[in-house]
């Protein structure tokens, strides 16, 4: 019995169920008031109908009395009040006399009254002492007179006893149909629930394997699921790489802190003069700086993953900015013997950071002047190009060197991975890390494509749209 009634509260407390509850609720009360309405329509009519009887009745019988006087109307009055369902009929004196009719007897004052009006009544051939209800209506006859002509409205009485009882019947059956439907509903929805808050209590226990169960319905349940499941893939990645990213953090900056401490346990060993001391110093102050600058890297990424960036965002060219980081490079391109190609198309608006920009093509160029560098007679060239295609700018810093193997693509773009034939260079493996959150940043991507032979690497930005003035109105003449 507990238990019973604790799956019943438990399904009474539900979001379900007071939704159905509630839908139960207004459905019912437009039943009411849907059937109500019927109700009184149809007993309006009847009682419509009931009047314009006795009305048409009224009026033949007093052009009867107009033409053939008292004796010709008594003598239909007596012929149509014994007919079969004959209506009701009374001709009374001045002072009341029954002179002809059906009816036996009237409550007081009545037959005083004219107009139109409902009261009780018994017939003249009825032993029973039960008085019946009729609508009637005197009329006042030339000569002091009276006319009254009635209709029973049994049929209505009976007629509203039919509409009531199916009027309760059919609030009966809505209720107890919406009941059942409520709680299969909430049962249904209920388990839904149950399923998930079991697997995202062993989600919650460390096991983030774990997805929620899409029935294939389409509905809001298959949607929360798949957007739970969508955020867990997320979250996974995000652990994955973050093991990654500490992974490489302890493998990668553990060869310059050993070169550190080598240094400056040398320097305590073997430095007798200021002039070695000062050397050893500088080294060991250019190896703080490489780690300084990794851990700015990793700031600076975390923080455009984030979004705390989005603060500085304006418009601006992005033709402006990929010939002013070009024009830096040129000197070093010329330093290392490589041609740098540069075809940048007018008028390039975005929206967003020109420094982080500006940071992002300078990573591609440096990694493109130190890893893309062609080998034997093939002249050396990095070509950097801007223009618009398809609603977006897309930015291409393309080279001539070994390139990067296609299965190898994605996971160049990871924090701290490098190749092995990069290993030999300086560098970190930070900056197509650092590329592709500018890019995320701008609402945008970083595509690697083969140059054949090389690399092409890819900044697509969505372009942002220019509002045309609009044309002066002109006057009329």
């Amino acid at each position: 019995m507990n238990a019973f009634m604790s799956a019943l509260g438990k399904l009474v407390r539900t979001t379900a169920f007071k939704l159905s509850f509630a839908y139960l609720l207004i459905f019912t009360i437009f039943a009411f008031v849907g059937l109500g309405y019927v109700a009184w329509n149809a007993q309006r009519l009847l009682t419509d109908q009931f009047v314009s009887t006795i009305e048409s009745e009224i009026n033949n019988l007093s052009e009867q009395y107009r033409f053939g006087g008292l004796r010709r109307l008594v003598n239909i009055v007596e012929r149509r009040s014994r007919a079969p369902g004959a209506m009701l009929y009374l001709v009374t004196t001045e002072a009341g006399e029954r002179v002809a009719g059906n009816v036996g007897a009237l409550p007081p004052g009545v037959i005083g009254r004219t107009g139109q009006f409902e009261t009780l009544y018994n017939r003249t051939d009825e032993t029973e002492a039960r008085p019946d209800m009729a609508i009637v209506r005197v009329y006042l006859l030339p000569g002091g007179f009276r006319l009254l002509v009635g209709r029973d409205i049994e049929e209505r009485r009976r007629l509203q006893e039919v509409i009531y009882r199916a009027f309760g019947y059919s609030l009966l059956f809505i209720v107890v149909l919406g009941c059942v439907g409520g709680w299969f509903i909430t049962r249904r929805v209920l388990k839904r629930v149950d399923d998930m808050t079991e697997i995202t209590r062993h989600i919650m226990t460390g096991d983030l394997g774990g997805r929620l169960k899409i029935a294939g319905t389409g509905d809001e349940l298959d949607r929360l699921a798949q957007n739970l499941n969508d955020m867990l893939d997320r979250i996974g990645e995000l652990m994955r790489g973050m093991q990654e990213v500490s992974d490489n953090i302890a493998h990668d900056l553990k060869t310059p802190l050993t070169r550190l401490r080598n240094k400056a346990d040398e320097a305590l060993r073997t430095a007798s003069t200021p002039d070695e001391l000062k050397s050893a110093l500088e080294a060991t102050i250019e190896e703080s700086d490489n780690l300084i600058r990794i851990f700015n890297a990793l700031l600076m990424i975390a923080r455009l993953e984030a979004g705390n960036a989005r603060e500085g965002l304006a418009d601006f060219d992005a033709a402006e900015a990929v010939r002013d980081v070009a024009e830096l490079y040129e000197a070093l391109a010329e330093e290392a013997g490589v041609s740098l190609e540069v075809s940048v198309e007018d008028d390039l608006p975005i929206h967003g950071s020109r420094e982080l920009l500006g940071q992002a093509m300078a990573n591609l160029l440096d990694n493109a002047l130190k890893y893309g560098s062609a080998t034997g007679r093939t002249p050396q060239t990095i070509g950097v190009s801007a223009h618009r295609s398809d609603g977006e700018v897309r930015i291409v810093v393309a080279d001539r060197g070994p390139g990067i193997p296609e299965a190898e693509r994605g996971r160049v773009l990871e924090r701290f991975v490098r190749l092995e034939t990069a290993r030999s260079r300086p560098g970190f493996g930070l900056g197509l890390s650092l590329a592709v959150a500018v890019a995320r940043l701008h609402g945008g991507t970083l595509l690697l494509e083969d140059n054949g032979p090389g690399l092409r690497v890819v900044l697509a930005l969505p372009l942002k749209a220019v509002e045309l003035p609009q044309p002066p109105l002109q006057s009329a003449a």
